[in-house]
């Protein structure tokens, strides 16, 4: 016990050097300075909620300001598209330069940028997605435009990606949505460093949008602007009432609008204001830091979640140290000095009787006597002649052992990348793009360590491992996706992967990861010897005895997958407000999630070895796919925390949003458990192995 909190405290140790990164960054964007009055482009992304799966481009929105093509912001044009990287185009962003102009220090109290004509059709989705609470994403020198807030204490600023598409107001009977069609934008900067500072240059560090919404009777100046901005009375109502002569126009407005197209159309101006400000409290390799005071300042619960998994892996390493220094070696002494008892008892009469002289086959007769003499030997020494057989199905295990490991080699490389500053918000989509390099060049470890299991069981076809291996969970996964994505083609949504992505993914899998996966195969099969197992096999099976009710199957699973997700389960609370309540995608405390992965990682290992010994014990030898299934026996813990998530935290509506949301989920925890589930059965293997050599 005394090794065990050794163990822990050095674990602790690491905990706390590594949780010191979770404030730091690589800013991967350029380091960019403005001379004065330089035009600086706006950027069109994309609309988002946390009521809905589905995401759109901003300027295919049909109650926007189109980009026109005509104005001109230093070498980009407006309506130009900017080239995406693959990360980006999964996470559904699409980016155009707009027709907003700004300049490097003037303001612009207001400018006029178009008027559109809305049908009632194009109305009523306008309603909707304000219905919806969709926010809007602009984006100025590779930051997004932000809502800024202030602490109860009014100690601290701090920033929520997005702005307000509109509001609803229920303050009457009948709710009232209003479209945002005026935006002030402010501009936070400071003097760049160096010589560029000295010549007069200037560098971004914030970019705010506040939106309004300014109604039809504004009075406005020949500019098509608001004479005051500051007695705005009425917002613009997203509201066609219905043409009808006998009826005044409260009457009108008061009435549902009716579903069909009269040709009826809504008038919307858009406008916005453009403020400078110095700002020098913020350096700009530190300009994020605002987006992340919440997570921050969260780091007391992050603490908890680390404290809370070194706890319980404390305690499982306790266990498996105590069964290994006392029970198991206790054990195997015991056995041995048996065997040896019962071999000097009765070597004098075999060697007179000549058996040791005879050949191999009386020598195998001789050496089943130490099997006799384990005969009166109760528990996991009694499978030593069936520990090894080869498992049904095995064929299938060897490949998702393979995707396992490739699974943990990109969650690894990510979780590293991450934790040391590469990977960060300024390089928008390069976790998703890095991911996606990482699982396929993975995939020779896939081939490698799937061949070699697959060697061990005994098989012969290996290039018919490498298909299945290289096919089998890429092509679920790909499937799953495929289909969901026709759904959401069907929406119109930017999350929508284009046809063009979708043959590049296929070109990334079939010819560069399957000759990959062949590499690895072959030289784990060909090159490598299979893993020798310390006892022989016998020709007929034990008979497992009637097992207790907690080692029948999935009882067993859910049991042992209960630690495992009480080690992360407090740290599943951000990433899930991450992933689905915050879809800017933004997480940044990834030192604690590296602790708290690596501390999983140990926990599921020392849970399955646990099981298994009991389940050895209980003088069961099916132990292969319960390893892996007792390994990922988390994620069906998880998957249903996603459930509980779904109830309480979150308000999504609609049957395809929540389709979306379930199947996703599914699809992560499906990820999660192959990848835990291999860690589990490579422990156990090389238990066994330790403890029946």
């Amino acid at each position: 016990m005394e090794n065990g909190l050794q163990v822990a405290l050095r674990w602790f140790v690491f905990a706390l050097v590594l949780c010191q990164v979770e404030a730091f960054y690589v800013p991967t964007a350029a380091y960019r300075v403005y001379d004065p009055k330089q035009p600086i482009p706006v950027l069109f992304n994309k609309v988002y909620s946390d009521n809905t799966q589905l995401q759109y481009a901003y300027a295919d929105l049909p109650f926007v300001c189109k980009p026109s093509g005509k104005t001109k912001l230093g070498e980009l044009i407006s309506g130009q598209k900017i080239a995406l990287n693959l990360g980006e185009i999964l996470r559904g962003d699409r980016i155009m330069v707009s027709d907003v102009e700004l300049a490097m220090q003037e303001d612009k109290p207001c400018n006029f940028l178009c008027t559109a004509q809305v049908s009632r059709k194009d109305v009523k989705r306008a309603r909707q997605m304000v219905r919806d609470g969709y926010l809007v994403e602009w984006i100025v020198d590779n930051l997004p435009g932000a809502t800024s807030f202030v602490a109860v204490d009014r100690s601290r600023k701090y920033y929520a990606a997005g702005f307000k598409l509109g509001y609803t107001d229920l303050s009457t009977g009948r709710p009232k949505y209003y479209l945002n069609n005026h935006h002030t934008i402010v501009i936070r900067y400071r003097r760049a460093r160096g010589a560029n500072g000295d010549a007069g240059r200037q560098a971004i560090v914030g970019f705010e949008v506040y939106p309004k919404s300014i109604g039809l009777d504004t009075p406005r100046d020949d500019q098509m602007c608001p004479k005051d901005m500051k007695t705005i009375e009425n917002g613009l109502e997203l509201h066609i009432p219905a043409s009808s002569p006998n009826q005044t126009n409260n009457q009108k407005r008061n009435e549902p609008e009716p579903d069909v197209d009269d040709g009826a159309t809504l008038k919307i101006t858009y406008t916005y204001s453009v403020y400078f400000r110095q700002d020098t409290s913020v350096d700009w390799k530190h300009r994020w830091d605002l987006y992340f005071v919440n997570q921050q300042e969260g780091s007391r619960v992050h603490w908890l979640a680390v404290g809370n998994s070194l706890i319980i892996c404390s305690l499982l390493t306790g266990i498996v140290l105590m069964i290994l220094a006392r029970t198991v070696r206790s054990d195997i002494s015991k056995g041995k000095d048996r065997i040896g008892a019962e071999k000097g008892s009765s070597g004098a009469r075999k060697k007179e009787a000549g058996l040791l002289d005879q050949g191999d086959d009386q020598l195998d007769d001789y050496m089943s006597s130490d099997d006799e003499a384990l005969e009166d030997v109760s528990g996991w020494k009694l499978l030593h002649g069936d520990v090894f057989r080869t498992p049904i199905r095995g064929y299938l295990l060897a490949p998702m052992v393979g995707s396992g490991m490739q699974l943990l080699f990109m969650a690894v490389g990510l979780v590293l990348l991450s934790a040391f500053g590469v990977l960060n918000p300024s390089f928008r989509g390069g976790f998703i793009s890095f991911g996606v390099g990482l699982f396929v060049f993975a995939g020779i470890f896939s081939g490698y360590y799937s061949a070699r299991v697959y060697k061990t069981f005994g098989g012969k076809n290996w290039r018919a491992n490498v298909v299945v291996t290289a096919i089998l969970f890429p092509g679920l996964l790909f499937g799953f996706l495929f289909i969901l994505n026709l759904f959401i083609w069907a929406n119109a949504s930017s999350t929508a992967i284009p046809f063009t992505t979708l043959l590049a993914i296929v070109a990334l899998w079939l010819c560069i990861q399957l000759p990959l996966v062949y590499i690895g195969s072959w030289f784990g099969f060909t090159r490598r010897p299979a893993w020798e197992h310390p006892t022989k096999t016998t020709n007929i099976p034990r008979q497992i005895p009637p097992q207790a009710w907690y080692l029948k199957g999935l009882r067993t699973v859910l049991l042992a997958g209960l630690i495992p997700f009480a080690v992360i389960f407090i740290e599943l609370l951000f990433i899930f407000q991450s992933m689905w309540q915050d879809k800017s995608g933004f997480y940044y405390v990834f030192g604690f999630s590296a602790v708290i992965g690596l501390l999983l990682l140990l926990s599921v290992a020392e849970v399955t070895v646990v099981a298994v010994y009991i389940q050895l014990c209980a003088e069961s030898h099916d132990w292969w796919w319960q390893s892996f299934m007792v390994g990922g026996g988390s994620a069906i813990w998880v998957f249903a925390y996603c459930v509980w998530y779904y109830f309480m935290k979150l308000h999504i509506t609609g049957f395809f949003n929540s389709l979306l949301f379930f199947t996703y989920s599914f699809i992560a925890c499906g990820v999660y458990g192959l990848l835990t589930g291999t860690v589990g059965f490579l422990t156990a293997y090389a238990f066994v192995r330790r403890i029946y050599a």
